[in-house]
Order: C-alpha cells, then structure tokens, then sequence
C-alpha cells in the first residue's frame, strides 16, 4: 500500500455507516486496516459490493467466544489504532476494552456512536436522523412546513466518520511523540452540533431566526435556492455577493434596477416569483451552457447518475469508475483504490509482523 499513511495499522471491529466510512476513509489513503468481521453478519442493504468496505482485508472472528476474542486481541496488541462502533460497554464486556490493553499503551481507541460513550440516551438505539434531530441542525433543515432528511451525510458521514478520523490522527500524532494512547468519544450529536457553530453563533447574535426557509442559507433568500428549470431539472443558485447577483441578473436577461431590493427580506417573495418564471423558461443545460463557467454562482443541479460525467468531475478525476476517489487529493500522496479480500489470522499476523 501507498499514501501517507501507510506505516499506520488499525484493526476495524465491523460495523455499519459511520465506522466503515472512516475505515475506508484511513485505507484509502495507504492506512494498513483489516477488519474483524462477526461470521454470518447479515448486511443491511444486499450488494455484490459496498463501496465503504474498500481498501482493506478482513476476517471473520466470533468475539463471543474466547478463540475469537484471543485472535482479535493478538491483532489489536498490534495496532496503533482501533476503530469500534458498538453500543457503550459491549467491548468491556467482550474483554477487549481500552483499559485492556495495557501491553500497547501508544494505542488510539476510536469509538463512534451516535449519543455518546455517556449520557442518559447512550445506550439508547437510534439513527443519523434521530442524532439529528435532538442538535438542531434537524429543525432547520428543508421546506418550512416540515424539517427534510439530508440523507445520512450529516450525521453519519460528516459529524460521525470525519470528526472520528480527525480526533484519531490527532490522537495518534500525539501518541506518536508521547508513547500514550487515548480513546476518542465520536458522537455523532457532538459532531453535528460542532458542525452548527457558524449558524449558532448568527443566531445568538440576532442574524438568524429559528425558522426554516427564512434565513440566507436554508433556502429562504431567493439569491441562495433551487428553481425549477422548463424541462422539469432544476438550477442552483447562490449569488450571494452583490457582484455575483449583479452578474447572475445580467446573465438572465433581467435589469437589476428593475428588481425588488433583495437586501430586504420583505421583497423576498416578489424576488422569488420573478427569478423563478426568468428561469422557467428555459431548460437546465441551456441555463448551464449560459452560466457555468462565469460568476454568477449558479450550476445545473445533477442526479447522482450524471454527476461522474459533468466535465469539471471528469477533469479532476472525481470519480473512479463508479467509486469516488480517495479525497482530499493530496500532492505527494493521492492514496490510491485496491480491492480487499478475506484472509486468515495467520495472514493478517505476516502482515504485521
């Protein structure tokens, strides 16, 4: 393996959403993980291949019984870092908690739940939605008549996975030059109100009501929406800056000097019914063709199908395939894309002799 990671050695107790998002994250950028995996663990969606369980080699280990829990902890003496996303307590129960290995003391636990490794909800079950929901993030997301799921990337993969991936490298550069290891407590309810300190810190200083669809960024100001376009697509705009409304409104045929002023949110409406009937009348990719490319801050919204085409994607190099590539792109050290297969212990053991 190659990147700039890959003197790093973790072991993944398998899980779902955002414990194999940040393995495959680790992995893709040259990190050595294998993956404990229970036998006959049945998969929440059916794939031939899921994407997240890129990048690394796995086994199959019963942590119930005392061989399994044996060949796992060798592994885990091993490592610099483990990765484990079960409810509170169940890995001290199984003998492999973080104070159970004292014989490793540089090792960085990772634990990922959604509440929390304390407090009254931690061994509660729930989902990104209802992580979501108690963080206020939830509440102001979507139309206003009723908060919208945006889908599980917020939660899982962006307060979840990354704050897991980033408060482990933290954790292991410090190991690193200490010798001691730490645990880090990713929640996806901490993550997610982390997340939220811009809108937070608007709201607490008077720039931002507790509504949805009546702020700048939640859809509410008719220069940062999505309209409908004639052939049913639609056009993101977000011309936020008075020089980019300024060259968006002159890219759309209309005159600046004849629009409700948008700076009051009172003209809002009439703002919105004009851009929305400008833009109506054409298709999306004419739109596209018209504005991409210049400063009008707008883009052709585009389904999951076609975004691995659009030519700025295609350019960089976005997407391998139908698997995004390793991201961010690093100079010296892109990470790279391989596939894992099942191995044994005694396998796993040579690789980490």
């Amino acid at each position: 393996m190659s990147g700039t990671l890959s003197s790093l050695r973790v072991v993944e107790i398998a899980g779902i959403g955002p414990t194999p998002f940040a393995a495959m994250w680790l992995a893709d950028h040259g990190a050595q993980v294998i993956r404990i995996a229970r036998p006959g663990s049945p998969q929440i969606f059916p794939m031939k291949r899921d994407v997240l369980d890129r990048g690394r080699d796995w086994l199959e280990l019963d942590l119930k019984s005392p061989e399994g829990r044996e060949l796992a902890r060798d592994l885990i003496l091993r490592a610099d870092a483990l990765i484990e996303g079960m409810r509170p307590g169940v890995m001290e129960r199984l003998g492999l908690g973080p104070g159970d290995f004292p014989e490793n003391p540089r090792l960085v636990y990772g634990r990922m739940t959604g509440w929390g490794q304390t407090g009254p909800l931690a061994h509660s079950a729930g989902h990104d939605l209802t992580y979501l929901a108690i963080t206020g993030a939830l509440s102001a997301i979507g139309p206003a008549d009723h908060p919208v799921p945006p889908l599980n990337l917020v939660g899982d993969f962006a307060a979840g996975s990354m704050y897991l991936v980033s408060g482990m490298l933290a954790a292991i550069l410090h190991a690193r030059e200490t010798g001691r290891g730490q645990v880090v407590d990713a929640a996806i309810t901490d993550g997610v109100a982390h997340l939220m300190a811009m809108i937070s810190g608007l709201r607490v200083n008077g720039l931002w009501r507790d509504e949805r669809q009546a702020n700048l960024l939640d859809g509410g100001a008719p220069y940062y929406s999505c309209y409908p376009c004639a052939c049913g697509g639609f056009l993101a705009v977000a011309a936020i800056e008075p020089q980019f409304w300024a060259e968006l409104v002159r890219r759309l045929g209309l005159s600046e000097a004849e629009l409700p002023d948008r700076a009051d949110p009172a003209n809002w409406a009439a703002l919105r019914q004009i851009l929305a009937a400008r833009i109506a009348s054409r298709s999306r990719d004419d739109w596209a063709a018209r504005l991409e490319g210049t400063d009008a801050c707008a883009a052709p919204v585009l389904s999951i199908a076609e975004a691995p085409q659009h030519p700025h994607n295609r350019a960089r190099g976005t997407h391998l395939g139908d698997d995004p590539r390793p991201a961010p792109l690093l100079s010296r050290n892109p990470g790279s894309l391989r596939e894992g297969g099942r191995i044994t212990v005694e396998a796993a053991r040579d690789l980490w002799r």
